[in-house]
């Protein structure tokens, strides 16, 4: 196997390099696997982002599904993350970003005047299926109703 390098770039924090049969993820723990496609390394590096936050975090598709979410995600619930009324709006978000950029949408607190705010990136992981919306609960809670001053 050649150790020459084809192709270098970060994506979520990570480096995906190409390499002969494939493509390698930096850092990651098994230094030696190799990822048939660059879907597949993509993957691996979102799931990755999404494990990192204390927060609820995780991957919204274009038929309203959470592919992915991590573990306060999961002891929220999904419905709890991102209420399924609210999905296909959220996604609709992900659409027009950029790389980088994000966008807030705030999802009312049941039996609360206070809203959480998620903080939502679009990606594309794979060009078979279009993107997928990086949505994470970005701690920010806010009352409905004005403060007296």
């Amino acid at each position: 196997m050649s150790n020459s390098i084809g192709l270098l770039f970060g994506f979520l924090g990570g480096s995906i390099m190409a390499v002969e049969g494939g493509y390698k993820v930096l850092p990651q723990t098994q230094s030696e696997r190799v990822f048939n496609r660059l879907a597949d390394a993509k993957w691996f590096l979102a799931l990755r982002w999404c494990e990192q936050f204390e927060t609820p975090a995780g991957i919204l598709n274009n038929t309203g599904q959470l592919s992915f979410h991590n573990q306060p995600a999961l002891n929220m619930g999904g419905e709890g993350f991102i209420p399924a009324a609210y999905r296909s709006t959220i996604f609709k978000l992900c659409l027009p970003l950029k790389a980088l950029e994000t966008e807030f949408y705030s999802i009312p607190i049941a039996s609360s005047t206070s809203c959480r705010s998620l903080e939502i990136q679009g990606i594309e992981i794979d060009p078979r299926y279009g993107k997928v919306a990086l949505v994470r609960d970005y701690h920010q809670y806010f009352s409905l109703t004005p403060v007296a001053a």
